[in-house]
């Protein structure tokens, strides 16, 4: 079992969690963030785990593939698109509950080292016919963001 934490900050804070149970198994993403406002936000992990300039540094979405951004469903989608996170309040705690069978935390896959970024805005997952669709979802600014790194296993 492989484990990975990211704490994220910026204008919203939160702690997301990791947990892969077998080598080419999914991915469980869990966590919370705090301070988001009503609605929909764009979720993704970053090429780079660079934030000396903010979370301008990460770069662009994790896209080892070259693919055109997609739904965390569809099987054309950068390797980073986990879709968006829905804030049911302004300012509450948005609770995280994903499976993912793309990210992994080995291999050339791994999101280990990379950024996880919040957006201000929902990604469209690539359908919204705007020039930035394909590359970022349109997802707008992005809120917050923090290195994903290898989390101790208890046993």
């Amino acid at each position: 079992m492989k484990k990975a934490v990211c704490i994220l900050h910026g204008d919203v804070t939160g702690t997301v969690y990791f947990d892969q149970k077998e080598e080419k198994g999914p991915v469980t993403v869990s966590g919370e963030v705090k301070g988001l406002s009503k609605g929909k936000h764009g979720f993704h992990v970053h090429e780079f785990g660079d934030n000396t300039n903010g979370c301008t540094s990460a770069g662009p979405h994790f896209n080892p593939d070259k693919c055109d951004h997609g739904a965390p469903t569809a099987p054309i989608r950068h390797v980073g698109d986990l879709g968006n996170i829905e804030a049911t309040s302004d300012g509450g705690v948005t609770k995280i509950c994903i499976t993912d069978s793309a990210i992994s935390l080995c291999g050339p896959n791994s999101i280990v080292g990379r950024t996880l970024v919040v957006h201000a805005d929902p990604d469209d997952m690539g359908q919204g016919g705007h020039e930035l669709s394909k590359t970022t979802g349109n997802a707008g600014a992005r809120i917050a963001c923090g290195v994903i790194g290898l989390a101790q296993v208890a046993g």
